[in-house]
């Protein structure tokens, strides 16, 4: 797979030069959906059987590194659509053929979207304030909030989930499934104007009585943390493809870095540039061996994941390891960029400028810094006596 041939250079270059103002006009980033869709690239994990490319996660991850390096918010939102057709994959390799519907509306055109964060809910996959009701027939519907719905203004499918409290002798049961865009009780909030990642249009979902039929519930899961395959799946795709935009980004920001040291001149070196200063040069060796360190991770847990291998209880504190580890990565190498690129980086309108907002958003992504400790620490420790 030579990822400048799914990615050509020419592509990139005009999903770069659109990206400036979609941030700077709070816009969804219609074009670049459009371009990245007929070239096939929403549907790189779908079966070559279905028109698809057939790639596995390591490959993704490095497109999708390669997507951030032109627009890392565009990266992050056709990243929601990836999650859900790599989850299909990872779930198919391993003999759960429930997903492969997702995999067969992807190669016809549909767009999966992620309808699962909830404010409050720092539980993340393991419970939901969302209501689920039963509604006798198999189907379910949805009451809830929604929050970070990136690709809201894009989705044609949006996978979501909810809490049936009654079922499993009142312990709850936790209700997944796919809503259609054509589908009443739903709401896109015109709510995302934030600090960075503008363009993926992250927006809050309201699901008031949104019906989803049997025949769209794919997994019903007690409440709680367990080892269900879904579970496993969604963690590693959303962990490693998180993980490789924001190492796209801070790939983008260390050249730009390198380019500003060579450029800029120093009167205290005679008008040598300043990559002839000591401290300069430090700096970005520094940032180099950050993303040295990352990307092998990177691509090593992603083929883990590819070739079955089987880190039994390890896989959880690994992926949330990554991600937080590649996010704060990024943001070192973000800010060394910025550091030896000087005061004009400092004005709007400079991609480094853009790109240090963009890659805060890093550390609200589940797992969050807090979550991944409490997931490695319980990992070699035990968890916390009761």
């Amino acid at each position: 797979m030579d990822p400048a041939q799914i990615l050509p250079d020419e592509l990139l270059e005009r999903i770069r030069s659109r990206a400036a103002r979609y941030d700077e006009e709070n816009l969804f980033f219609h074009e670049d959906l459009g371009e990245l869709a007929a070239a096939g690239y929403l549907k790189v994990f779908v079966p070559e059987a279905d028109g698809g490319m057939g790639l596995g996660l390591e490959a993704v991850a490095e497109l999708q590194r390669r997507l951030a390096t032109a627009a890392p918010a565009t990266a992050l939102a056709v990243n929601m659509h990836l999650v859900w057709t790599g989850v299909a994959r990872v779930l198919s390799a391993r003999g759960d053929d429930s997903l492969a519907s997702v995999l067969k509306e992807a190669g016809h055109g549909e767009i999966f979207a992620f309808g699962i964060s909830e404010p409050g809910n720092d539980s993340m996959l393991f419970d939901s304030g969302t209501v689920a009701q039963p509604l006798g027939d198999g189907g379910y519907s949805f009451t809830g909030r929604k929050i970070f719905t990136s690709l809201s203004r894009g989705w044609t499918r949006l996978g979501t989930f909810g809490k049936d409290a009654a079922a499993r002798d009142g312990e709850g049961e936790l209700v997944f499934g796919f809503l259609h865009r054509e589908d009443p009780g739903h709401q896109t909030l015109d709510d995302w104007n934030t600090l960075g990642m503008r363009a993926s249009a992250s927006n809050t979902t309201l699901l008031d009585g949104a019906v989803v039929p049997a025949d769209r519930i794919f997994r019903k899961l007690p409440v709680g943390p367990n080892r269900d395959l879904l579970v496993f799946a969604i963690f590693a795709c959303f962990e490693a493809l998180l993980a490789a935009v924001y190492t796209g980004l801070a790939e983008r920001a260390f050249a730009l870095g390198v380019e500003a040291v060579k450029r800029r001149v120093s009167a205290k070196y005679g008008g040598r540039s300043f990559a002839q200063d000591p401290d300069i040069r430090w700096k970005i060796a520094d940032a180099a061996m950050a993303l040295d360190g990352i990307r092998p991770q990177l691509a090593g847990l992603a083929r883990d994941v590819d070739n079955l291998v089987d880190h039994g209880a390890q896989w959880f504190p690994q992926l949330v390891g990554l991600k937080s580890r590649a996010t704060e990565n990024a943001r070192h190498v973000v800010d060394l960029s910025i550091r030896v690129s000087g005061g004009s980086s400092y004005f709007r309108g400079s991609e480094l400028e853009r790109l240090y907002r963009d890659v805060l958003a890093g550390m609200f992504h589940p797992s969050n810094d807090e979550s991944a400790h409490n997931t490695v620490a319980s990992a070699w420790l035990g968890p916390l006596d009761t």
